[in-house]
């Protein structure tokens, strides 16, 4: 891989202004090196999945959802073309569901079903009078789950699909994605005033 941690984090800054979008990425990361931990494997290759998976995203959206234009695909492309593992380009490209990619890998089901609940969490922290993940319960997080009309753009059946394809009770997966969030909360904005 030719990739390290500052050359793929100055990659997602070249590539994605949005502040938030960049703190996405590093929730995404925090909780792929808390399952990588989990599972015995290398928490530096999946943090780069994390961090990565959606640095093309604000140049290339895809409202249309192409499986081979524009988000992930392009992003992929130049990632092989950096020299960046296979093992992360699969993962990345199964990531976003309408690619019809198939996730075999440990890693590539983890990207998945830590994507949409990271933004999930995220979100429920910021409606919370403290601001702050350190006071938030994963039942807070399963109650604003079922709010359709919450955060709405979040995809709630890719959580409970990320979480089956995982073998992980649902409420299980929350909680320990919220305490490997809790863990990074200051760099992530989640640490409240």
């Amino acid at each position: 891989m030719s990739l390290d941690r500052t050359a793929a984090w100055t990659l997602v800054c070249e590539w994605t202004q949005s502040e938030s979008l960049r703190k996405h990425m590093l929730a995404v990361e925090t909780a792929m090196r808390a399952y990588a931990r989990k599972f015995g494997a290398d928490e530096e290759t999946w943090g780069l999945a994390g961090l990565l998976h959606d640095f093309d995203y604000e140049r290339f959206p895809n409202d249309a959802h192409s499986a081979t234009d524009e988000h992930p695909s392009h992003g992929v492309r130049h990632l092989r073309g950096l020299g960046v593992s296979e093992e992360i380009c699969a993962a990345i490209m199964g990531h976003a569901a309408y690619t019809h990619s198939t996730r075999e890998s440990s890693m590539a089901k983890s990207l998945f079903a830590v994507d949409e609940l990271c933004g999930l969490i995220t979100a429920a922290t910021y409606v919370r009078p403290s601001k702050s993940i350190l006071d938030l319960e994963p039942s807070s997080v399963r109650k604003k789950m079922k709010d359709k009309a919450f955060a709405r753009g979040v995809s709630r059946e890719d959580i409970l699909h990320g979480a089956a394809e995982l073998g992980v009770a649902l409420d299980v997966h929350i909680a320990f994605v919220v305490e490997a969030l809790k863990a990074n909360a200051v760099p992530l904005g989640l640490a409240g005033a």
